[in-house]
């Protein structure tokens, strides 16, 4: 589960193409015309070059300086297009400035609307014919139950092309009901991460591990030196058992791959199937074992009653050596230490949870993310939705920190905080296994049911691992 839950015509292009359009329309400028019938002034030409207006090709209009990549958006000056979110403020005003340019470039006001009920408010408004234009969906089960009920309209050709540019396929396939594509990425986070101390790494001897074994005999040094290695935490009141689920998406991943992973997700391969009760048994091994975890907590039955928000503080004090938890998690550091320093030689850092089988799954990376979804087709919102998907936007927004987005045009050196780097790396990687957290992708009454509490029992009340995996197997839905 994600723990933090958190527009113009149909001919729009890509970002790529729209530049080598607008590069064609100055080549052959009225100004320039104008220059030749002047007798090719030398003069005039480069005052022509230096023009702080350029023609887009497909309106005839004059573009203002630093407009240009909004060319072929203009044409809808005065319209609004309404959003609806279940990110709110400070996050919301972060979105406002990342398109502010955007807006005063092409005239269409962003009317922003965040809510914490935005999962129950979304579909009783669709239903009662007040659904917003545009609405940044966090799972794509959402989605596909949305479009069972004829909510969302199509993505323009404009969207597809950039989503087809600049992410990893399996993220337009998370955009995708049957055939059609409705959705693109939007934001993301990466949730293959393992956070640690460079300090007491450094006084232990232990080197950051790149390999799954050496993730476990660092461990074992670790372990033999008198400290539990690994802390963690499920308590997450309604949602408690969120982070267990996560942890055995990272295993079924790593050791059966992608194909494998698909299939359990879509229910055709049971959580009761050798290849789940394998990744148990890893699980097993890994945060059920007392000689590993509850580092600074307790015995392993304290991961069932210690809040994930909590589990990484012992890192810093030496009480425990690592915690598998998502990028996100970088947001916490800062509630145990005020100044908590987060880079290779700071107070906190993470690493890749390693691959454990590149035959299988090379480069696997768990992860989540929003999906910009329209519900209704007027060229202002799909000028909208094309921006949303493009470089420009994820450039402009991921400049002002505290934001992640999987899109490969936005320069690395963009996101100046080390763990949304790193995450960004790890995220456009076109070689990289990724998938979206399983349990948002399956059904609520499996991936934010039964899972949730089954994984809770196992820890709590250790729980036999067939018994769990049954249960879980029993509140699948029918159909």
């Amino acid at each position: 589960m994600t723990a933090m839950k958190r527009r113009r015509g149909a001919a729009l292009l890509a970002g790529g193409i729209a530049a080598t359009m607008l590069l064609a329309a100055c080549g052959g400028s009225s100004d320039e015309a104008a220059s030749d019938s002047a007798g090719g002034d030398t003069a005039a030409e480069e005052t022509t070059e230096t023009t702080e207006t350029t023609e887009d090709a497909g309106a005839g209009d004059a573009v203002a300086a630093g407009c240009e990549a909004y060319a072929d958006m203009m044409g809808n000056e005065g319209s609004t297009v309404t959003l609806f979110t279940s990110i709110l403020p400070p996050e919301q005003q972060l979105f406002e400035q990342a398109w502010a340019d955007f807006e005063s470039c092409t005239g269409i006001d962003i009317v922003y609307e965040g809510s914490d009920q935005f999962e129950a408010q979304l579909p009783t408004r669709i239903a009662g014919g007040n659904a917003p234009d545009i609405a940044f969906i966090p799972q794509p089960g959402l989605l596909a139950k949305l479009v069972e009920s004829g909510g969302p309209v199509a993505a323009p050709a404009s969207v597809s092309a950039n989503v087809d540019s600049y992410w990893n396929p399996a993220w337009k396939a998370y955009g995708t009901v049957g055939d059609t594509f409705y959705a693109a990425p939007l934001g993301s986070n990466m949730k293959s991460f393992v956070w640690y101390s460079p300090k007491y790494f450094a006084e232990w001897g232990i080197e950051v591990p790149t390999t799954w074994d050496e993730m476990f005999a660092a461990a074992d040094a670790i372990a033999a030196a008198g400290v539990k290695p690994f802390c963690g935490g499920i308590e997450s009141g309604g949602a408690t058992g969120w982070p267990a689920t996560d942890w055995l998406e990272q295993i079924v991943l790593r050791t059966q791959g992608g194909e494998v992973y698909d299939k359990w997700v879509a229910g055709e391969v049971k959580f009761d199937s050798p290849e789940i009760k394998g990744a148990m048994d890893v699980l097993q091994g890994w945060m059920k074992n007392p000689d590993y975890a509850n580092g600074g907590f307790g015995d392993v039955q304290t991961i069932a009653t210690t809040a994930f928000q909590d589990a990484g503080g012992p890192i810093l004090n030496g009480e425990c050596a690592m915690l598998q938890q998502a990028s996100f998690y970088a947001n916490f550091w800062e509630n145990f230490q005020p100044g908590t320093t987060i880079a290779e030689d700071g107070d906190v850092f993470a690493f890749y949870l390693p691959e454990v089988d590149a035959a299988v799954a090379p480069n696997p990376v768990v992860g989540g993310g929003e999906f910009v979804t329209a519900f209704a087709d007027r060229p202002e919102v799909q000028a909208v939705q094309t921006y949303l998907s493009s470089p420009e936007f994820a450039t402009s927004k991921a400049a002002l920190g505290t934001w992640v987005s999987a899109n490969s045009g936005v320069p690395l050196d963009t996101y100046a905080n080390p763990i949304d780097r790193l995450s960004a790396e790890f995220l456009t990687n076109p070689d990289g296994t990724f998938r979206f957290d399983a349990s948002d992708l399956m059904p609520a009454a499996v991936g934010a049911g039964a899972e949730w509490t089954e994984m809770t029992a196992w820890f709590a009340e250790d729980k036999p691992t067939d018994e769990v995996l049954k249960a879980i197997d029993a509140a699948w839905p029918a159909s």
